[in-house]
């Protein structure tokens, strides 16, 4: 129907489509493709969620762009590889630091309004799954529903809880298809 807004699930890159490298508690990127790991059960979730009409976004800050600790065309080649395992429809990307005070890089919602208008999404009615306390934040402040891919790492917790905490991606997925009984457990 001409002018029906979209819903999405927007989607945290490392930690949520591939498995983030952990040392000392954190998560960090894979350094190269060949690092590139999927879980087995994102494909799959990803696929119903596709069936079902999601519009399916990743929203990723890479920030070792900015700090010269990767390059822009390894970033790139990252996506690439996940968007021929996948079916995503887009990865919108955050390059800059910190210190850069940009509206893209979350906490800032910059890049769900980016593809909110792109794409003629109705944020109240998407979703926002990270794995970080900065997934969950700009979700919130888009006014998404949030559910954090709990990974159990060594750093703070959103201020606000998500509306969903879950372990795996399928957990995340089965939200998605069970809301708008918002407060129920998953």
């Amino acid at each position: 129907m001409k002018g029906e807004k979209r819903k999405a699930v927007f989607l945290d890159r490392d930690g949520v489509l591939n498995r983030a490298i952990v040392r000392g508690g954190k998560p960090f990127p894979p350094a190269s493709p060949g690092e590139l790991e999927i879980p087995e059960d994102v494909a799959p979730a990803l696929q119903t969620l596709k069936d079902r009409g999601f519009l399916l976004i990743g929203v990723t800050n890479q920030p070792d762009v900015a700090r010269g600790e990767q390059t822009r065309e390894i970033v790139e080649s990252i996506h690439e590889s996940l968007m021929k395992e996948l079916p995503l429809d887009e990865i919108l990307v955050c390059y800059h630091d910190d210190g850069d005070e940009c509206e893209c890089r979350k906490p800032k919602p910059g890049l769900l309004y980016q593809a909110a208008r792109r794409h003629g999404i109705d944020l109240a009615a998407s979703f926002m799954v990270g794995d970080r306390w900065k997934d969950v934040e700009a979700g919130q402040r888009a006014g998404c529903i949030t559910i954090l891919l709990d990974r159990q790492y060594a750093e703070r917790q959103p201020e606000r809880p998500p509306d969903y905490r879950v372990r795996f991606f399928s957990e995340a997925a089965a939200c998605v298809l069970r809301h708008p009984a918002k407060g129920e457990g998953c």
